[in-house]
């Protein structure tokens, strides 16, 4: 870190930020827990959390896309809704869903917490997410239902190895079935993957945000062209990479910002250099790399 990095303080708005942060999280998750009724289950969230939680409200995005790729080949059966939530939210924020209103990243959030030591993870690996969203959301489901298999009867699916449905769901129910004296109810390998998911939660910062998760993927495709967005104010930069030491996914912030590694956390923020800003696509900055850039050039 630079000599005028350690003089400098941190920006007021990435303080505010980040101390806000969390509480904006804590409200959202009692939103998507709240018990509202089980007519909302009809409605899509755009968050990643599982319908079968005893508290859930809305739909599954993930959950409902398998499904209705399993209809295959009835044409019409087309999750206009769905993508009208999911297109609707990569347009307005793209990942700052993630980073602010996701439960299941929160809950990733708090594990993360029992110790700072982390391991780190190659960029390359988010695009495995790709691969599950195409993969296990689309093209597995499509294939069995066109050969008759309903959706819940597929023995291999996106749900059957979801760690949200393993502790959202799986979880209490299995332990309140062992406490009316009956069985564990989940399966061998959900308890495995609950138990894989945890552990690596401890020391990886957000392990299925950042490797598998199919929904952050698909908002992440929305990170360049989002009305909100993050700028790179060049003239504020003095190169001390705090902006780079503040993201946990290792995002090189100071070089390439809105890249789908980002989850919008916006702990970046507190250098003063990156800044959260919302604007149409013809008022927003010229990408980087678009046009060669001076020193006092903004980036984005």
């Amino acid at each position: 870190m630079s000599a005028e990095c350690a003089e400098r303080p941190p920006a007021a708005l990435g303080r505010q930020l980040m101390r806000v942060r969390p509480w904006v999280q804590g409200a959202l998750l009692a939103v998507w827990l709240a018990p509202l009724g089980r007519w909302l289950h009809a409605v899509p969230g755009c968050v990643f959390h599982c319908y079968s939680c005893p508290l859930s409200s809305f739909a599954c995005p993930v959950g409902v896309a398998a499904n209705y790729a399993a209809l295959f080949p009835v044409f019409f059966e087309v999750p206009y809704l769905l993508l009208g939530v999911l297109i609707l939210a990569g347009i307005a924020v793209g990942t700052l869903v993630c980073g602010w209103a996701c439960p299941f990243g929160f809950l990733q959030d708090l594990v993360g917490k029992l110790t700072r030591w982390k391991l780190g993870v190659p960029g390359w690996l988010g695009y495995c997410r790709y691969a599950v969203l195409v993969g296990l959301v689309v093209a597995l489901p499509m294939i069995l239902g066109a050969r008759g298999i309903p959706y819940e009867q597929q023995a291999l699916s996106i749900c059957r190895l979801c760690p949200a449905g393993a502790l959202e769901a799986g979880l209490p129910y299995s332990v309140q079935s062992v406490s009316a004296g009956e069985g564990w109810l989940m399966s061998g390998l959900k308890t495995g993957v609950l138990v894989t998911f945890l552990a690596a939660a401890v020391v990886i910062h957000r392990p299925w945000c950042r490797i598998f998760c199919p929904l952050g993927g698909w908002l992440a495709l929305f990170n360049r062209w989002s009305l909100f967005h993050l700028r790179f104010k060049a003239s504020a930069c003095v190169t001390c990479h705090l902006c780079r030491s503040r993201c946990s996914f290792g995002v090189k912030v100071d070089q390439q910002v809105n890249v789908t590694g980002c989850v919008r956390c916006l702990a970046c923020t507190t250098c003063g250099a990156i800044q959260p800003a919302f604007a149409l696509p013809g008022a927003r900055q010229a990408p980087a790399g678009a046009a060669p850039t001076s020193p006092a050039s903004p980036r984005d």
